[in-house]
């Protein structure tokens, strides 16, 4: 492969694909609807607690990793070995699968905003059918490699940045002027519950702070190499957390949490504020609507094209075929993203049948993802814990403290992170079993047949080598 377009991506460009693959406004609102104004302590506690100091384990294994095409599978490999170098990039692969399918019904919820002014309720055929064509578009440009990304993700950047501004600026001066917040910002307000309803809603607050990995997976195409990446990926982890938090303090100032939904949630903070100003609600929800719609695309893009990068570009040639993992010049595994496009399409065709609105559809898809979004960060979590005990010695230009500290700051994460997993795998007011078969079963039978396909592929490496020595004899 060519490294000719290779190193092509600056600072910004790099401090915008993180923001694109890991800053979500929607997470505000979602979040919000869940617990109200006690969210922004809570992701001041998630970007304190975890998302800096994983952002720092991220940077230490990009640091002994120099030249790792993609990231996770070089960083599990040399710890945990190869089979769960192998199963850990898998699931980071697989559980975006259903990721995409809850995300899609948003972009087309954005888009009809921003051309309507207001969601168009589609049926799940219908909305099953667009998203598959959005998916293919994404498929498309996210094989183009980090400059187009890059690109895109800076305009993605500039208008998420214009948006959350705007919004801090505009409650902020209510504030300042003679307008009491919808709901009053106090200490009892923000002062969390501790329970077990809200320790699995904190595994949805952990995965919105969470992304940073992805980024990883353009390393070799950042100008200055590592070093910048380690300094852009930090400044990016502090300021995204400073936004999460902010963002959840404000966003009552002009619509009760009753009132806002999952769907169009940011848009109707937005026409709140309007309807404050005397600005025409409807001019707003249609910009709010255009700015979401390319921020959500643009972030799509980048989840499109970066597990396929992590699972696929670095694992053994053989593993699957020659052309599923073949790199194209940017350094993507074209016929891959391809092929994870089909399994998604099979996806939203079945949901789309099966469900009697896009909310349930959504739901179904949520629910999927609850639980097994966690596992991929638990391995990295786990891989840096042996790394430092292990091998502590491996030669790198940042380290997380010494290695007591790093074993410790590790341990307290995988604690918080098992609890919240556990929490949000099986929540209050579900039926155990159906938790059970849908959060647990279905990611056992699925870790188990990846664990077996590569067992499979070792036995025949380790077959062949022998028959070679004995042929050689």
């Amino acid at each position: 492969m060519s490294d000719s377009l290779r190193g092509t991506i600056g600072k910004f460009a790099l401090l915008s694909m993180t923001m694109a693959a890991v800053f979500n406004v929607r997470n505000i609102v979602n979040n919000n609807i869940e617990l109200g104004l006690s969210s922004a302590p809570i992701f001041l506690f998630a970007t304190l607690v975890y998302f800096i100091p994983f952002v720092f384990i991220i940077a230490e294994f990009v640091s002994a990793n120099k030249n790792s095409e993609s990231g996770m599978y070089d960083w599990l490999k040399q710890p945990l070995g190869t089979k769960m170098a192998y199963l850990g990039s898998f699931l980071y692969w697989f559980v975006n699968l259903f990721w995409f399918v809850s995300l899609l019904p948003n972009v087309i919820a954005y888009a009809s905003y921003a051309m309507l002014g207001y969601e168009y309720a589609f049926s799940p055929i219908v909305t099953s059918v667009i998203s598959i064509v959005l998916f293919a578009a994404a498929t498309h440009i996210s094989t183009k490699g980090a400059s187009w990304l890059g690109k895109i993700a800076e305009m993605v950047a500039y208008g998420v940045f214009a948006l959350f501004a705007v919004y801090v600026i505009g409650a902020l001066m209510a504030l300042s002027g003679d307008h009491t917040p919808v709901e009053p910002i106090t200490l009892e307000a923000m002062t969390p519950t501790i329970n077990w309803a809200t320790l699995g809603i904190m595994c949805w607050i952990f995965q919105a702070a969470g992304g940073a990995e992805t980024a990883a997976a353009y390393l070799k195409d950042v100008k200055g190499g590592q070093k910048t990446f380690i300094k852009v990926i930090i400044a990016a982890g502090i300021l995204i957390g400073a936004m999460y938090a902010v963002g959840s303090l404000l966003v009552n100032v002009f619509v009760a949490r009753d009132s806002l939904t999952y769907a169009g949630g940011m848009v109707e903070i937005f026409t709140g504020m309007a309807q404050y100003f005397n600005v025409s609600e409807s001019l707003v929800g249609r910009f709010v609507g255009i700015v979401l719609f390319i921020a959500m695309f643009g972030s799509m893009m980048m989840w499109t094209a970066a597990p396929v990068k992590i699972h696929f570009s670095e694992i053994p040639q053989g593993v699957y075929g020659e052309k599923t993992t073949e790199l194209n010049e940017h350094g993507v595994p074209v016929r891959a993203a391809w092929w994870q496009f089909a399994f998604v399409v099979v996806m939203l065709v079945v949901n789309g049948f099966g469900s009697e609105s896009v909310q349930d559809m959504m739901n179904t898809a949520i629910n999927l993802t609850a639980g097994t979004a966690m596992l991929p960060p638990i391995f990295i979590m786990v891989a840096y814990f042996v790394f430092r005990l292990k091998h502590d010695d491996t030669p790198r230009d940042f380290r997380m403290g010494s290695r007591k500290v790093g074993m410790g700051v590790v341990s307290v994460l995988i604690t918080i992170f098992v609890v919240s997993m556990t929490a949000s795998a099986f929540p209050t007011g579900v039926d155990l079993v159906e938790a059970f078969f849908i959060n647990v079963f279905m990611t056992m039978v699925f870790s188990a047949l990846a664990y077996w396909w590569i067992s499979r592929f070792e036995k025949k490496q380790e077959k062949a080598a022998e028959l070679k020595t004995a042929s050689a004899k």
